[in-house]
């Protein structure tokens, strides 16, 4: 009998940090919404420093975004199985890097400009599947309003930012379609491509922001 109570009080004991693990994780809209919120109240706090030094805002970016986006997995999805079964570990680590270093520099000065004018995460969708979407919508400067639209999938029980479509543009085919560009220009090099991946982010960067400007006028 004790023998018994020895081995299942073991189980149990082994069994905790698992379910500690399953009662933490946060839900999609709660980890959008938590995201968010701590987002904006780091900007609040240092967006005067950050605008002198937009690094430490990347390096805050990274620090509060970083962990609930699937870089590898976007990352991968950007250069699509043509390219990634061609690369070495390496290269796709690099480019791994490179992705979200481009992806918070897509986002970064935007969110500098941010003046708290309104951000609404919407009412949460269901979430009984490995993949899911978080709506949010985003009031600009100019009074417009922008939908926000996170697709998150579910990665060893934790869920992950996998895309995002901001006011109908698809960033992920974005990126995809700069990639597959710039490997015809560079002659399918792919270091050169994804070495260069900074300028490619800044011209998809300033296409968007056309597309934009049209649709609010």
């Amino acid at each position: 009998m004790i023998s018994t109570l020895r081995r299942s009080l073991f189980v149990l004991l082994a069994a905790l940090p698992l379910m500690a693990n399953a009662v933490a994780a946060p839900s999609a809209h709660e980890l959008v919404q938590d995201t968010t919120n701590r987002l904006l109240a780091d900007l609040a706090t240092n967006k005067e420093k950050y605008k002198q030094d937009p690094k430490d805002f990347y390096a805050a970016l990274n620090s509060i975004v970083g962990p609930v986006v699937d870089a590898e997995g976007i990352s991968r999805s950007i250069m699509t199985v043509k390219y990634s079964r061609k690369a070495t570990p390496a290269q796709l680590k690099t480019f791994e890097e490179n992705f979200k270093t481009g992806l918070f520099q897509f986002y970064g000065n935007a969110l500098l400009e941010y003046n708290n004018q309104g951000i609404i995460v919407e009412p949460a969708k269901d979430e009984s599947g490995n993949r899911t979407s978080v709506g949010m919508t985003v009031k600009g400067s100019n009074g417009a309003i922008y939908p926000v639209s996170y697709t998150l999938e579910k990665i060893n029980g934790e869920w992950k930012l996998r895309n995002v479509i901001i006011n109908g543009i698809n960033i992920g085919k974005l990126f995809r379609d700069q990639f597959a560009d710039a490997m015809q220009r560079n002659g399918n090099d792919l270091d050169k491509t994804i070495n260069g991946w900074a300028g490619e982010v800044a011209k998809a960067k300033a296409n968007t922001e056309q597309t934009t400007e049209k649709q609010a006028q």
